[in-house]
């Protein structure tokens, strides 16, 4: 799924990869966002042919910017989206769906985040990772740690995924 959501993407992106630095632009707002985040940039960057080092850096770059931004403020944009009827049956939607997955983190804490995030598996992430954070509580510092320790595990793995295994296959 996520390699077809990059793909798409990458086609609806396709004129920034004409300027300079185009291609980094894509792979870096592909990195940014939800379900997609550094696994569907690294994609992305090798379907692309962006060099695998800059890639790895400009994905990772790009799926921290909102790690801090959800652990400190998500909880509390929550709250208030929920006092409205428009939204507050998304936000209960996304609260319940991310507190299914909170045993996998509760009962480890720094290394269950850690773990959460940075293993690629379906449903698992820093979005998903750091909104399960803040609404347990848990220390932020560490999360946001734990988070970023996390999104460099996930990298690793995927470059030997994106750039070795489907590079592979797509050649």
């Amino acid at each position: 799924m996520t390699d077809k959501l990059a793909s798409s993407l990458v086609g609806l992106f396709g004129g920034l990869t004409t300027i300079a630095f185009g291609k980094e632009i894509v792979i870096f707002i592909i990195s940014m966002i939800p379900i997609l985040e550094l696994r569907g940039g690294l994609i992305a960057a090798s379907l692309l042919d962006v060099n695998p080092i800059v890639s790895f850096f400009v994905c990772f770059l790009g799926n921290i910017i909102p790690i801090p931004l959800i652990l400190w403020f998500i909880t509390p944009i929550f709250t208030k989206l929920k006092r409205g009827k428009l939204f507050k049956r998304m936000v209960e939607k996304l609260e319940s769906k991310a507190l299914s997955k909170k045993e996998k983190i509760e009962k480890y804490e720094f290394w269950g985040l850690l773990l959460f995030i940075g293993i690629p598996l379906p449903g698992t992430g820093a979005w998903t990772g750091c909104l399960i954070a803040a609404m347990l509580d848990m220390d932020k510092k560490k999360s946001f740690l734990a988070a970023i320790l996390g999104v460099f595990l996930a990298g690793i793995i995927m470059m030997f995924v994106s750039f070795g295994f489907l590079k592979g296959i797509i050649n």
